[in-house]
């Protein structure tokens, strides 16, 4: 076990060296530029087609499973995770202050990646044995870049299907299990089991109970999160100048041991900043497109432009408002790292309820996480092997969950990692090569819309 874990080891340090961040920013930047700044002038009109497409209407119902609202919060739903309170906590941790700046910028270009993930996700979609849309990179490869590439779509589903377990199994079902222990008291196992039964009766009802369920709780733990958040800013309203200023120092100079902190380098800060901005908004990964290839819309630049709202909300509104509490609380000097120092600092402010916040939160964060990235998991075996193979996989995915709540997942935690990487590259790939498709339909959707 210990050479399987130093040579999975070695390949994490490869693919998420600086080649990749170079890579993720670099494809992100060069989509920002091509569509013209497009998704943040065009953020507005984003909103707008998110509030209307809460139901499809006329033909455009026709053209997939769940309305763009829903697809949206499905995607949403997978998204808004554990790295939202434990991952911005922890590049913080590693990364100092000035890691939230790079995870900004993370998130600016990383809108154009979502935005240019969703339109080819509409455009190459596929209709499947049982009438359902199907699509993600794995789609967008094999329609859009022809055989010569299919292998590449092959390797996309194969680390997707395997990475699921990971990053939207497991590791969430750990993290809930293990803050509900702390706080509540509850054994383990008994978060575990009484998980996998709330999957369970969500999975029954395929994509659109998951898009139904996500529909409804997403907004909900979104917004109850934020206003929790603005309250303890506005306790704390005395310290956001200096904070906002540790933010922008720390980006470009750096950070000296303070306390528990250990201080960090600039290189340290981008590193943390943008590893945990991507484990967070998913931009990039290709696995938001599998969402968005269910939407019941015509038209992929529509789709595409409520996409990008996902990384808006997932690192700019969520992920700042959780780097704010941390870095006015003073606690991120404090050693803690990971849930428990978003745990601390919310407590901070809010004595006896801030820890429960903050556990209640990333409990409801997690669960939504499991139920979405299921869904991801099953259209990428769907692509391997066909339809058969979404029953055994819905299975293995329900009884993971307890397994995952139970166990030490140090290993996991690094497989998970490592294969997360490896779902980018080819998408990233596919991305590069197919951004002219993106740009044409984006230029004929807005000179018809003048």
């Amino acid at each position: 076990m210990e050479a399987i874990t130093s040579i999975i080891s070695a390949i994490n340090s490869v693919v998420w060296g600086p080649m990749m961040l170079v890579l993720i920013l670099g494809v992100g930047l060069f989509l920002m530029l091509g569509l013209k700044l497009m998704p943040i002038l065009k953020l507005g009109t984003g909103f707008k087609l998110l509030w209307s497409g809460r139901s499809a209407e006329g033909e455009a119902a026709k053209e997939g499973e769940i309305p763009p609202f829903q697809a949206l919060m499905t995607a949403l739903s997978a998204t808004v995770g554990t790295g939202n309170i434990a991952g911005v906590a922890t590049a913080v941790f590693l990364g100092g202050p000035g890691a939230l700046f790079w995870m900004w910028c993370t998130a600016l270009v990383g809108m154009a990646t979502k935005y240019s993930e969703a339109v080819l996700a509409v455009k190459y979609r596929e209709v499947d044995e049982e009438g359902n849309h199907v699509g993600g990179p794995m789609y967008y490869i094999k329609n859009g870049l022809g055989s010569n590439w299919a292998w590449l779509g092959t390797a996309f589903a194969i680390f997707g299907s395997v990475a699921a377990f990971g990053i939207g199994n497991t590791v969430q079902s750990n993290s809930v299990a293990d803050v509900i222990q702390s706080n509540f008291g509850l054994n383990v196992w008994v978060t575990g089991l009484i998980l996998m039964v709330l999957v369970g009766a969500v999975l029954i009802g395929g994509i659109k109970r998951i898009g139904s369920v996500a529909g409804a709780l997403v907004p909900v733990m979104a917004i109850a999160y934020l206003v929790a958040g603005l309250v303890v800013l506005a306790i704390n309203a005395d310290a956001i100048p200096a904070a906002l200023d540790l933010i922008f120092t720390y980006a470009f100079t750096e950070s000296a041991a303070e306390g528990g902190f250990a201080g960090a380098a600039i290189w340290m800060a981008i590193r943390f900043g943008v590893a945990r901005g991507i484990f967070s908004n998913e931009a990039g990964l290709g696995s938001a497109p599998i969402a968005h290839a269910a939407a019941q819309t015509k038209d992929p630049v529509r789709q595409g432009l409520v996409a990008m709202l996902g990384t808006f909300i997932d690192t700019i509104l969520i992920c700042t408002i959780t780097g704010l509490v941390i870095i006015t609380s003073g606690e991120w000097t404090s050693g803690v790292s990971g849930a428990a120092l978003t745990s601390a600092a919310f407590s901070q402010a809010l004595p006896g309820v801030g820890n429960y916040l903050v556990a209640i939160s990333l409990a409801i964060f997690a669960f939504t996480t499991i139920i979405g990235w299921s869904f991801y998991g099953e259209r990428c075996v769907e692509f391997l092997f066909g339809i058969k193979a979404i029953v055994p996989y819905r299975i293995l995915w329900i009884i993971a969950v307890p397994l995952g709540a139970g166990v030490s997942l140090d290993f996991i935690w690094l497989l998970a990692d490592t294969l997360n990487a490896m779902m980018a590259i080819p998408n990233l790939i596919a991305l590069a090569l197919l951004s002219p498709v993106v740009f044409k339909l984006t230029r004929e959707y807005f000179s018809r819309a003048k």
